[in-house]
C-alpha cells in the first residue's frame, strides 16, 4: 500500500482503503489479495477462522472456486485510528447457475505499514434471479467509477 494508505486514517485515507480493498478483491487472484495482510493476519470469514498468508490464499482459491463470477463493491461506514468499518455486497453464481447477492461487515485493523491485522467478516447470502442483479462491470477487474455504489443503489 502506499504512504498515504496507513493509519492513522483519515476520511480521504479510509475511503481509499476500503476502494483499495475493494479493487483488489475483484481481482479473484488469493496470492494478489494475500499481500494486503499481515504474514500472521487473523481473520473470522462467516464461521471460518483463518490466520497467515498461506491459508488466506488457500481459503480465497475455495472461495472462488465456488463463487463464481464474483462482483463486490465495498463502502466505508465508520474509521479512528488504526480501525475501519465497512459494509459491503457482493453478487456472485454457484456452479448450478444460481444467483446469490451476499450482504455483510467487516472491522478492520491495520499495522502501521497499512498492512491488515485483523479481519472479522459477518455475511448474510441472499438468492436473486439474474433479472435482480446490479452489479454489472468486466469480469475480474475493478468497479467502473461511474458504476453505482451501495447507497446509490439502494442497499
Amino acid at each position: 500500500m502506499t504512504a498515504s494508505l496507513v493509519p492513522p486514517f483519515t476520511l480521504e485515507t479510509a475511503t481509499a482503503k476500503v476502494r483499495a480493498g475493494e479493487d483488489m478483491w475483484n481481482t479473484r487472484t488469493p496470492e494478489r489479495v494475500a499481500l494486503g495482510y499481515t504474514p500472521d493476519s487473523r481473520w473470522r470469514n462467516r464461521s471460518t477462522f483463518v490466520q497467515g498468508r498461506p491459508a488466506i490464499v488457500e481459503f480465497l482459491t475455495g472461495k472462488w472456486e465456488s463463487e463464481l463470477d464474483y462482483r463486490l463493491i465495498k463502502e466505508l461506514w465508520a474509521y479512528g485510528g488504526d480501525r475501519i468499518a465497512v459494509r459491503f455486497a457482493y453478487e456472485y453464481h454457484d456452479g448450478a447457475g444460481r444467483w446469490l447477492r451476499a450482504y455483510g461487515n467487516e472491522n478492520w485493523e491495520f499495522d502501521a505499514d497499512g498492512l491488515m491485522k485483523t479481519r472479522h467478516a459477518s455475511i448474510n447470502d441472499v438468492a436473486i434471479t439474474d433479472a435482480e442483479r446490479l452489479f454489472h462491470w468486466d469480469d475480474r477487474g475493478p468497479r467502473p467509477a461511474d458504476h453505482p455504489g451501495l447507497s446509490q443503489l439502494g442497499l
